[in-house]
């Protein structure tokens, strides 16, 4: 095996296509796959995942922080509504726009070490493991980091290789905004940290030039978010701290190893294309292929260390610190952990580079298709005929239809602008509406910071609340329920016959006088 040394400035070896000359493929590939989940889980879903239905009604204001998640989610989500409104599709959309744009970031990452087909093979790789296809169309705090994540590691390479003060300036602001899409952030800039110590990168004077540069853009770019968290109790950080209590070393190590088989699953679709590509290979070439020189000992033992260390960091450290602290661990926090796994595979792939990115992406096309295809018919006509409950086959159009007429049939003049309720079952009945149509969330302010804390209540509420479908209600949300004038209950199927009976209990709040 060769290998080569890394030197600062160097021009990696490509060969055959120019990296201009596959951005066309690589932006319909991505292209093709935004649209096929978008269109599958819009045509089988009734209703949004709970965490896009969360986005959509946070959405409903600019703020500068939530109860329970910094901002930058909700600001894409509130955009998006500007231009398309509130259809149940948009998060799905969403979701995968930012898994899409993660892997574009992936696709210049590789472009700076390897060729470009390489780089687009190792990208579409990665881009069929769960994290990127089927949990990409959810669209909440860990898939809406990806693309940050995925930007901040190619600038990181581009700011240590080149110097560049403008690529440390863009790693400062990304790395700002991906801290803002979840505090989850600080472990990867633990690997970007340990990764720099490895390679003596401190020693540098440009290195330490550029890393203040990144620390002021990275400043001013979560000064607002840092203010706010202050002004409010610095409530989402008390909220990420009980997510982590797991309830003992005991419980810990459970968790730790339901995540760990969590994960292997996540990834195996990735596994299984490139398991596929090499029994494809063997085939085809025998002995020739296994003669011809991995293109892994093309990279150079920097590019190596990068990729180990920046990859490896986070999963290893996240369970490392679990298991000595016994925390709790959520197998969605991985999600942005293995972004750097396709070039893993790359590493021991050789041969014909042309015909390698063809079987490459007719599998990955393959993959995808099958578990969109898959993942839609399980979700939306074999739930709803076997009458499960789940999120996709909820009748959040019908609920949201019953209600209107109830609130008309005793306040005619007044439109049903504001429902009082949880997230969920107040936000599928808000999204039915209108834009104008908000959610006050369990009936609290804080929860719920784009209403007039003055006067929430001024032009009435529809207050509702269902224990099938988020059990005990928050004991404000009942008490307001309770104080509601005109009260009444209604229950409908989930889906099918076989499905279970929701309980809607409602109660109408009258708009006052000042409406």
């Amino acid at each position: 095996m060769t290998t080569r040394t890394f030197h600062p400035g160097d021009t990696p070896r490509h060969s055959g296509v120019s990296a201009s000359g596959l951005d066309l493929q690589v932006a319909l590939y991505l292209a093709g796959m935004v649209v096929l989940w978008t269109l599958l889980c819009g045509i089988s879903h009734q209703a949004p995942d709970l965490d896009g239905l969360e986005e959509l009604v946070w959405a409903s204001s600019l703020e500068l922080g939530y109860t329970k998640h910094p901002p930058a989610p909700s600001w894409l989500m509130y955009f998006l509504t500007q231009i398309f409104g509130r259809p149940v599709w948009l998060p799905f959309f969403a979701g995968q726009l930012m898994s899409a744009l993660a892997l574009w970031f992936l696709w210049l990452l590789g472009r700076e070490f390897t060729t470009p087909r390489k780089a687009f093979m190792a990208m579409m790789l990665v881009s069929v493991s769960i994290y990127f296809s089927l949990r990409g169309t959810i669209y909440n705090h860990n898939t809406a980091q990806l693309w940050s994540v995925a930007a901040s590691t190619w600038l990181l390479y581009r700011a240590l290789r080149f110097h560049k003060l403008s690529a440390w300036a863009w790693l400062g602001l990304v790395s700002g905004l991906s801290i803002q899409t979840k505090y989850s952030a600080v472990i990867q800039f633990a690997a970007f940290f340990l990764f720099m110590l490895r390679q003596g990168s401190f020693r540098d004077a440009r290195n330490l030039k550029g890393l203040a540069l990144a620390l002021l853009t990275f400043a001013i770019t979560v000064s607002p978010h840092l203010y706010w968290l202050a002004a409010n109790a610095f409530m989402p950080l008390r909220y990420a701290d009980n997510s982590l209590e797991a309830g003992g070393h005991l419980q810990a190590l459970k968790h730790l190893l339901s995540f760990a088989l969590d994960q292997l699953a996540r990834l195996s679709p990735m596994l299984v294309a490139w398991l596929a590509w090499y029994f494809w290979d063997q085939r085809s070439h025998g002995v020739r292929a296994k003669a011809a020189e991995r293109y892994g000992a093309q990279f150079t033992d920097w590019d190596r260390s990068f990729l180990l260390w920046i990859g490896l960091a986070p999963v290893l450290s996240t369970m490392l610190i679990s298991a000595v602290l016994g925390t709790r661990l959520v197998a969605s926090w991985g999600t942005t952990f293995f972004i750097l796994y396709g070039f893993y595979l790359l590493w021991w792939m050789r041969g014909d580079e042309r015909i390698n990115l063809r079987r490459i992406a007719v599998l990955c096309i393959a993959v995808h298709v099958l578990i969109a295809a898959g993942y839609a018919l399980a979700r939306g006509p074999l739930a709803w005929h076997t009458g499960r409950d789940t999120r996709s086959t909820f009748p959040g159009a019908t609920i949201s239809q019953q209600l209107n007429d109830i609130w008309q049939q005793h306040v005619p003049q007044v439109p049903m602008t504001l429902v009082a309720s949880d997230t969920w079952l107040g936000g599928n009945i808000a999204i039915h509406r209108g834009m104008s149509t908000q959610v006050f969330i369990n009936g609290k302010l804080e929860e719920s910071p784009w209403l007039d804390e003055s006067r929430p209540l001024a032009c009435g509420a529809m207050v509702v609340y269902s224990h099938e479908t988020r059990g005990e209600p928050d004991p404000v949300l009942k008490a307001l329920h309770a104080a509601a004038p005109i009260q009444g209950r209604i229950d409908l199927r989930w889906s099918s016959e076989k499905s279970p009976l929701i309980d809607l209990n409602w109660g109408i709040i009258p708009p006052g006088e000042q409406c």
